[in-house]
């Protein structure tokens, strides 16, 4: 009906997968398209793992934190680049081949990377991938969007972030399943070229976005994929509203057909669909997610797991609880709506992030003592130099420089030091080594013994991996896929592609400055407080929600718009909406 929503009854949920006996053709569309959201996942995850291995292989990657930051933020350089250019392709010449050409993108790079001679062809693999990822990311959820009925469109949109999670989950798989293959990074990296292969045979068979077709003048080819999307009663109101809306935006440029981005924030209602989709693809990153997709393996590592298995183990649950989550917000983002799902997920990130601040401040603060003893068991040149330097004691400490411990003795000035537990308890007094391969060997030569070079052993990890696993189960289900979803349908027709895009690639920014400073930041100020500005960032991020994003559950992409017109803003956000199934007003709203 005009000006309304969709009444939504029952599960969508489970009228999203009764689309396989009733109509499989919407359900293949979407899960086609998704397969871009599979590699988005998988390459931005699986650098997490293959780093640990990486390093092993390249000794200048070892030992420079920022390499390690270079390769993995990379791809998101890249994707910045993707998104951009994404945003322009799908409107000049389609969401379906935009498409097409991330999957080549994919597997250039995938190749690329599989058989990199050093950090250099790495990089360049990486920056190949991540053009990949940046189209994919605003192209794959856009062409969902557009190719799905609307009373089920948040549902199929989130199939796209489940297969992005799931995407994260089997790249901490993988990377389990080739740890003791020969040449385990290669196989980590190149395994990404098969899934591009396969999307790209299958969108050479799926039509184009019929939202798109119809802009273009083809709408005939439009109203015939718009009936095989639609029931029969509801088809006709669908190619009704897209003639109202084509109309609309052709009486709005005139003879212009340039889109600029004076143009974008002229327009009032462009202007607060961009400030809501900007915002909440900034904050996503912001509130740190990609610090531990990316370095999930290496955060469990700082938490006091020495070994590399170990942590790639306990990284696949992290991961397999972001795709559990995604599979929540396919449940719940057309019965609970846009907005309470982001604030109810904000809240637990909020919570998770102060239980990660605490756990990691306990860790550094109460980590195992050095020992002169322990450390004088191995061969004098192995023993760290700055530790060498201290006056020798009998007890775990050092005259004139102060106590020594795990944290002091990882933090060497003069060279990379490690800390080799005690044989008989890791949380007892321990040597401080060089860090090299004769150290690592040396150490775990004697029965008992951990080497640790990233973080020091510590009675609080398995809380931390607890708060790990707390901060994903709230971020998937909201911050994790609603982004995406608000950004698939919040901009007018005429301007989906360009704005999209401009959200996408701030996303990719924020990301790009969070992935390329969290090393850093923790070897600066510490573990715990770059969790703690992480949480500081996340109220923020919750006070932008309640003020800037309003709720779209249920509406006609074409009704959208017209409430942004409207400038309406549900303060009463969890109250039912005008026009609900109850039909009667219990919002409030108010002018932005």
């Amino acid at each position: 009906m005009e000006g309304g929503v969709h009444e939504l009854d029952g599960s969508t949920f489970k009228e999203c997968f009764s689309l396989s006996w009733r109509n499989p053709y919407v359900l293949r569309l979407a899960f086609s398209a998704g397969i871009g959201g599979l590699l988005f996942g998988y390459d931005t995850g699986v650098i997490s793992g293959a780093l640990l291995y990486i390093r092993d292989d390249f000794r200048s990657v070892d030992r420079n934190t920022w390499l390690q930051e270079m390769i993995v933020s990379m791809a998101v350089a890249g994707a910045i680049i993707g998104a951009a250019i994404g945003g322009w392709t799908t409107d000049r010449f389609g969401r379906r081949t935009s498409i097409l050409v991330a999957d080549f993108l994919f597997f250039a790079g995938a190749v690329v990377m599989a058989s990199a001679t050093g950090p250099a062809q790495l990089v360049v693999g990486r920056v190949f991938v991540g053009l990949g990822v940046g189209m994919a990311s605003m192209t794959s959820p856009l062409y969902i969007s557009e190719a799905s009925p609307a009373r089920i469109r948040g549902a199929l949109v989130s199939t796209n972030g489940f297969l992005i999670t799931g995407g994260q989950f089997l790249a901490y798989l993988i990377n389990l399943a080739f740890t003791k293959a020969p040449g385990t990074w290669r196989w980590m990296l190149g395994v990404a070229a098969v899934p591009a292969v396969v999307q790209f045979g299958l969108m050479l068979f799926l039509p184009e976005s019929p939202r798109w077709l119809y802009r273009k003048g083809r709408a005939e080819e439009a109203e015939a994929i718009l009936r095989r999307i639609y029931s029969a009663e509801e088809v006709e109101r669908e190619i009704e509203e897209l003639k109202e809306s084509v109309a609309a935006e052709a009486r709005e440029r005139g003879s212009s057909e340039k889109v600029s981005l004076a143009v974008l924030l002229r327009t009032a209602t462009v202007r607060r669909g961009l400030v809501a989709g900007v915002g909440l693809q900034v904050f996503q990153q912001l509130v740190g997610i990609n610090t531990v997709m990316y370095y999930s393996p290496t955060i469990v590592q700082l938490a006091g797991f020495a070994s590399n298995q170990t942590a790639l183990a306990l990284s696949l649950v992290t991961s397999g609880l972001n795709a559990l989550g995604s599979i929540v917000s396919i449940y719940f983002i057309d019965r609970t709506g846009r907005k309470k799902l982001l604030v109810v997920s904000l809240v637990g990130v909020i919570l998770s992030l102060g239980v990660l601040t605490a756990v990691f401040h306990e860790t550094t603060s109460h980590s195992p003592a050095v020992s002169a003893s322990e450390t004088g068991r191995f061969d004098g040149s192995l023993t760290c130099p700055d530790y060498r330097l201290q006056p020798s004691s009998s007890s775990a400490s050092s005259g004139g420089g102060g106590f020594w411990d795990c944290t002091r003795c990882l933090k060497g000035r003069s060279a990379e030091c490690g800390f080799c537990a005690s044989g008989a308890g890791k949380l007892l007094p321990g040597a401080c080594l060089v860090s090299n391969a004769t150290s690592r060997d040396a150490c775990r030569g004697e029965g008992g013994r951990l080497w640790y070079t990233r973080g020091c052993p510590s009675r609080f990890g398995w809380l931390a991996l607890a708060g790990l696993a707390l901060y994903i189960i709230f971020f998937s289900p909201g911050m994790g896929t609603v982004p995406w979803i608000v950004n698939s349908e919040i901009y007018p027709l005429r301007y989906r592609g360009a704005c999209g895009g401009a959200a996408a690639t701030a996303n990719w920014v924020s990301n790009l400055a969070v992935a390329q400073s969290f090393l850093s930041l923790t070897e600066a100020i510490g573990v715990a407080w770059t969790f703690l500005i992480f949480g500081g960032l996340s109220v923020a991020a919750l006070a932008f929600v309640l003020v800037c994003v309003p709720e779209t559950k249920g509406l006609p992409i074409e009704e959208v718009e017209k409430m942004l017109e409207r400038r309406e803003l549900r303060l009463r956000f969890w109250a039912p909406r005008a026009g609900d199934a109850d039909g009667k007003e219990t919002g409030k709203t108010a002018g932005v």
